[in-house]
C-alpha cells in the first residue's frame, strides 16, 4: 500500500472531509431512528383506546396474575443469582482448594444452556414418569398417593431454573470486583483484626456492590425477556400474555399495552440497579496492584468449598447437557436428517444475516461517534443499544405494528403497478425477522466495535488525514485491517444470540419457517422431549463457542497472582 502526500498546490480537502462526517452523522441518525422505531410504536399504544373490551378483560382477569408472577419471579431470581454468583466468586478468589482452577472458568458454562432448554430437560428428569420419581417408587415401594414431590413446572421451579442459568452474570462481575478491588484493603482489614467473615461483609461485599447489582440487573432482564421456559412451565407472565393477546385474541393494541407494561418492569429494574449504587464511590488508592494471597483450605472445609462451587455447575450445565446427549443417542429424533439440516440452515441463515448487518451498523455508529462526538451522535449511539435491554416479545410487537402497515402499502402498490401476487413483501419473508433480531442484538456488536476502536490511537486518524485520506477512505484502508479481530468477535456474539432467540422468532418468522429454537420449543410443548433433544443440543453446543473464549480469558486472569503463603 503506497500513499502520497498531497501537493501544496492542490486545494484543501476540508470540504470532502466535512461531507464525509456529515454523511456518517446522517447515517447514524437513520440507524438510531430504525432501532428506536419498535419502542416508539409500543409506547404510542399506552394510552390508545383501541379495543378497550379486551384490555378491560385482561385487567379484570389475568393482569394481576401477570404482575404478581413477574414480581415473585424477579425477587426469587435476584436472590438466587446473587447468592450463587457471589458465593462462588468469593470462594474461587479468596480460597485455594482442589479443582479450584478448573471450577473458576467452568462456572460460566451454564450460560450456554438457554432457559427453555433447561426447562425441557428438568421436566423430563423430575416429572412423575421421569427417572427420579420412578426410582423412588421402585426403591421404597411407594404409590402415587404415598409421597409428595415438588412440581418442577411451577413458579418456584422457574425461579430455581433461571437462577441456575443466569448466576454466571453475577459470578463474572463479582469475581472481577473481588480480584481488582479487594487486595490491599483486605490486607488492611486483616491488620485491624478482621476475620474471614468480617472481611467479606465489611470490606469485599461493599466494594463489589456495584458489580453485583449490575450482574443481578442483567439476570433480571434476561428473566423478563424469556418466553419459552415460562410458557412451558405454565407461569403467567407479561411475555406469555403478550403472545396470547396477539395470536389468540388478535388484539395488537392489548398486546402493545402489555408490552408497555413489561417495558416499565425493565425500566424499573434498571432504575433499581442505579439506585442500589446510591452516591457511594469506591476507589482503590493503593499503587500496589498485586492480588491478595489465597487461603489454603484442607479437610472438610476444602470438601465443602468444592461442593459449593460444583453443584451450580452440575445442575446448571453438566446435568442438562448430559440428559440431552443421552436422549439424542438412545431415543433420537425421528426427524433427524433432512429436516434437521433444513432447520440448521434456517437458523444459520437468520443468524448470519443479522450478524453481518449488525456489524456494519455497529461500525457506522462507532466510527461516527469517533469522528463527531456531538451530544446528538452520542445520544443516538446509546439509543441504538436500547434493544438489548428489551424482551424479544416487546421488540416483535413494536416491529409488527409499523412494519405491517408499510408492508400492506407496498404489497398494494406492487399489485396495482406490477401485478405482484407473492404475498407480503417484508413480513412474508425474512426481512421483518432479521430487522427484529438486529434491533434486539445490535448492542453486543456496538460494544465489541467500540472496544476495538478505542485501541486505535487517534494519531492514526491524524496521520491518515495528513496523507489526504477522507474519513471513509481511512476507515477502509486503516481502521478495517486493525479491527478484524473485534469485527469477528462482534459477529460471533450476535450470531450465537440469534441462534438461541425464541420469542422474537416465534412472532416474526414467516409461514412454515422453523429454526432450531422454534423446533425445540414446538416439540417440547407437544411433550416430544426426545425429538426436541437434537435441536436443543445443537443450540447448547453452538452457545459454548463464545464461552470457551471467555473461559480462556478467565484462566489467563490468574497469571501474575501472588502465590498462597
Amino acid at each position: 500500500m503506497s500513499l502520497t502526500l498531497p501537493s501544496p498546490s492542490v486545494p484543501s480537502r476540508a470540504r470532502p472531509v466535512r461531507f464525509s462526517v456529515i454523511w456518517f452523522s446522517l447515517g447514524t441518525l437513520l440507524v438510531g431512528g430504525l432501532m428506536a422505531l419498535p419502542v416508539l410504536a409500543v409506547l404510542s399504544h399506552v394510552l390508545s383506546g383501541g379495543t378497550g373490551e379486551t384490555w378491560a378483560h385482561l385487567m379484570a382477569t389475568v393482569l394481576p396474575d401477570y404482575i404478581r408472577s413477574t414480581l415473585v419471579l424477579c425477587v426469587g431470581v435476584a436472590m438466587g443469582t446473587a447468592s450463587m454468583g457471589v458465593g462462588a466468586a468469593w470462594l474461587v478468589t479468596r480460597y485455594d482448594f482442589p479443582l479450584r482452577g478448573a471450577l473458576e472458568w467452568a462456572l460460566v458454562l451454564p450460560l450456554a444452556v438457554p432457559a427453555y432448554v433447561m426447562a425441557y430437560t428438568y421436566t423430563d428428569l423430575l416429572q412423575f414418569v421421569g427417572p427420579v420419581q420412578t426410582a423412588l417408587r421402585e426403591a421404597f415401594g411407594w404409590s402415587r398417593a404415598d409421597y409428595w414431590f415438588p412440581d418442577v413446572r411451577s413458579l418456584g421451579g422457574a425461579v430455581v431454573l433461571f437462577s441456575l442459568v443466569l448466576y454466571p452474570y453475577v459470578y463474572m462481575l463479582a469475581r472481577t470486583a473481588f480480584l481488582e478491588r479487594a487486595g490491599g484493603m483486605l490486607e488492611a482489614g486483616r491488620s485491624l483484626g478482621l476475620g474471614p467473615w468480617a472481611s467479606f461483609f465489611r470490606v469485599s461485599l461493599p466494594l463489589a456492590r456495584p458489580a453485583i447489582a449490575a450482574g443481578v440487573a442483567l439476570a433480571l432482564m434476561e428473566t423478563l425477556a424469556d418466553f419459552g421456559a415460562v410458557s412451558y412451565f405454565g407461569v403467567q407472565t407479561f411475555t406469555t400474555g403478550i403472545y396470547r393477546a396477539w395470536f389468540s385474541l388478535g388484539d395488537r393494541v392489548a398486546a402493545a399495552q402489555l408490552a408497555s407494561a413489561l417495558l416499565g418492569f425493565v425500566i424499573l429494574v434498571l432504575a433499581l440497579e442505579r439506585l442500589s449504587r446510591g452516591r457511594a464511590r469506591f476507589h482503590d488508592t493503593t499503587l500496589r496492584r498485586a492480588r491478595f494471597a489465597a487461603v489454603r483450605l484442607r479437610g472438610w472445609r476444602a470438601a465443602l468449598a468444592v461442593v459449593a462451587c460444583l453443584w451450580p455447575l452440575v445442575a446448571g450445565f453438566l446435568l442438562p447437557a448430559g440428559i440431552l446427549l443421552e436422549m439424542a443417542l438412545t431415543e433420537g429424533d425421528a426427524q433427524f436428517g433432512t429436516r434437521f439440516i433444513e432447520l440448521a440452515r434456517n437458523s444459520v441463515t437468520v443468524s448470519a444475516l443479522t450478524a453481518a448487518i449488525a456489524v456494519v451498523l455497529a461500525v457506522l455508529l462507532g466510527y461516527a461517534a469517533r469522528l463527531h462526538a456531538s451530544w446528538l451522535v452520542r445520544s443516538v449511539h446509546r439509543l441504538a443499544g436500547l434493544g438489548y435491554a428489551l424482551p424479544g416479545t416487546v421488540i416483535a410487537v413494536g416491529v409488527l405494528i409499523p412494519v405491517t402497515r408499510v408492508d400492506n402499502w407496498l404489497t398494494d402498490w406492487a399489485t396495482r403497478w406490477g401485478g405482484w401476487d407473492g404475498g407480503l413483501l417484508i413480513t412474508g419473508g425474512l426481512t421483518g425477522l432479521v430487522y427484529a433480531c438486529v434491533v434486539r442484538f445490535l448492542t453486543p456488536a456496538v460494544q465489541a466495535v467500540d472496544a476495538g476502536l478505542q485501541k486505535v490511537t487517534p494519531n492514526m486518524d491524524n496521520a491518515a488525514r495528513s496523507l489526504g485520506l477522507t474519513p471513509a477512505e481511512a476507515l477502509r484502508r486503516v481502521h478495517f485491517p486493525l479491527l478484524r479481530g473485534s469485527l469477528l468477535t462482534a459477529a460471533l456474539l450476535v450470531f450465537i444470540d440469534v441462534m438461541k432467540e425464541l420469542p422474537a422468532t416465534l412472532v416474526m418468522r414467516p409461514f412454515n419457517f422453523d429454526t432450531l429454537a422454534t423446533q425445540a420449543y414446538t416439540l417440547a410443548s407437544d411433550e416430544r422431549l426426545a425429538e426436541a433433544s437434537t435441536a436443543a443440543l445443537a443450540i447448547v453446543v453452538v452457545g459454548l463457542l463464545p464461552l470457551i473464549v471467555l473461559s480462556r480469558e478467565i484462566a489467563r486472569g490468574r497469571q501474575g497472582e501472588v502465590a498462597p503463603h
